[in-house]
Formats: C-alpha cells, sequence, structure tokens
C-alpha cells in the first residue's frame, strides 16, 4: 500500500468519526500540508468516496446494512426518536411513514392510539403492525418490493402517492449533513421524496450516527416545513443548517425543542 492510499485510507477514517473536522485540523492530525490534504480531499471527492465542503468534507453513504441488521442497532436512540415523535405527531390525522428501523420503531409506538389516523406506508412491516389496532386505517402502498427492505418502490408507488396529501410525512435517513437528507438507495429515495412532497410537513427521524453522512440521493434539503428528532444534538455546522433555512430540531427531551 503506497503512501497516498495509507494517508488517504486515514481521512476517510477521520471522516467517519467527524464530519465537522477542518483541513486545518486534517493536516495536524496528519503531519503533512493543508495543500496536501487538500489534494486527497480533491481525489476522494472524484472517486465519490467523499462530498467536498466549505473547508472541509463529509464523507458519503452509497449503502446501509440491511433492515434486520439495523433493527439490532441503536436500539435505545431509535426508541426514544420514536416517543418523541409519536408526541409531535399530536392530532394529524393522515401520514405518510416510511419504511426502516426507526419508522418501525415509531409505527410500534403509534399503534397503541386511540384516535383515528390514516396511514399510507411502502412499508410492509409497518402496514402490518399498525393494521393491529382498528383505530388505524392503514394503506400499504402497490409497487415492485424491494427484499432487504420490506418496501415497495417504482413507478406505481409513485403514481398512488400522487394521489393523495398528507399533514406529515415520517421517513428515516441514511445520512444528515448540512445540504439536508438523504438515502442509500436512489429507488427507495425516489418513493421517500414523492412522499415528501405531498405532505405538508416532514418529520425526519434519525439518529445521531446518521450526523455527518451524505448518501446516494438527497430525499429533502433543509427547509422550514422540516423537522428532525435525534437523540443528541447534531455538530454545530449541521444545527447551524437547520436554523439558516427555519428547519426545526427536537433532541433529547420534547422541551429541548429549538
Amino acid at each position: 500500500m503506497s503512501k497516498k492510499t495509507r494517508r488517504q485510507n486515514l481521512l476517510l477514517n477521520v471522516l467517519e468519526t467527524n464530519a465537522s473536522i477542518r483541513v486545518n485540523e486534517l493536516a495536524d492530525q496528519l503531519d503533512v500540508s493543508t495543500e496536501t490534504v487538500r489534494r486527497d480531499l480533491s481525489e476522494l471527492d472524484s472517486t465519490g468516496q467523499i462530498k467536498r465542503t466549505y473547508g472541509g468534507a463529509v464523507r458519503t453513504k452509497s449503502f446501509e446494512p440491511a433492515l434486520a441488521e439495523r433493527l439490532t442497532q441503536h436500539i435505545a436512540a431509535r426508541e426514544k426518536i420514536a416517543q418523541m415523535a409519536v408526541e409531535y405527531v399530536g392530532n394529524s390525522n393522515s401520514l405518510f411513514i416510511g419504511g426502516g428501523a426507526t419508522t418501525l420503531l415509531f409505527a410500534r409506538a403509534l399503534r397503541q392510539t386511540r384516535r383515528q389516523l390514516t396511514v399510507l406506508t411502502p412499508s410492509f412491516s409497518i402496514a402490518i403492525e399498525l393494521s393491529t389496532n382498528p383505530a388505524l386505517e392503514v394503506m400499504a402502498l402497490p409497487g415492485i418490493v424491494e427484499p432487504k427492505e420490506g418496501v415497495v418502490c417504482g413507478g406505481e408507488t409513485l403514481k398512488c402517492i400522487s394521489k393523495f396529501r398528507t399533514r406529515l410525512a415520517v421517513v428515516g435517513a441514511s445520512g444528515v449533513d448540512t445540504k439536508g437528507i438523504s438515502e442509500a438507495s436512489l429507488n427507495i429515495a425516489q418513493v421517500y421524496s414523492a412522499m415528501i412532497r405531498n405532505a405538508d410537513e416532514t418529520l425526519v427521524l434519525a439518529d445521531a450516527s446518521k450526523f455527518g453522512m451524505r448518501s446516494l440521493q438527497q430525499t429533502v434539503a433543509m427547509q422550514s416545513n422540516l423537522c428532525l428528532i435525534t437523540d443528541r444534538p447534531p455538530d454545530p455546522l449541521i444545527r447551524d443548517a437547520i436554523q439558516r433555512h427555519g428547519a426545526r430540531l427536537v433532541c433529547g427531551a420534547m422541551d429541548d425543542e429549538s
């Protein structure tokens, strides 16, 4: 392995754990010049392994573990997020709910509601979870099955979504960075983007492990009708982006909202 390859691997490892680190800090850690770091970042950006940002970079994420594996990770954080999301939903009478580990936990918490609510979802597990409550009217969206995620996608899914308008779209995330929310699967990202376009407000459920990551397809930019519910505060760059675009952040307890 060449010296440059080892250095670039170290760069990727650093960005994996600290997405907000600056070029001069990277240079200090690697004991090289800032010019060397910038050249390495440019090469990594050209190969799609990172995305350059002002003064630094973020690690890209082109895939995620399958849903079954993700359901075993960050359980306490995701359960906390799910409970906060149920409180946030309040008296909304209609929801799109995307697939994923955190949204499944949200569905399990939402299943306890006693009020009438209409839910449209591309996720088999979420549809089954919610259908056990007779107060909930659940519509499973049509489409082509994506087996690893247990969701449907494709033209029929998008066509069906376009016929409906809901109060909220509740979605997960593969990555959260200063630009917005992104998803690792292109086909699934198209479904979530369509849900978001056809909802008055977007509720993003993402634990802190997603911060500083950028995946294949952005589903929604930071904007005023977006609320991020998470277990820990994001780094200052992401928090500033949320505030600058008028989005909302709910972190930890409900009274930590800003």
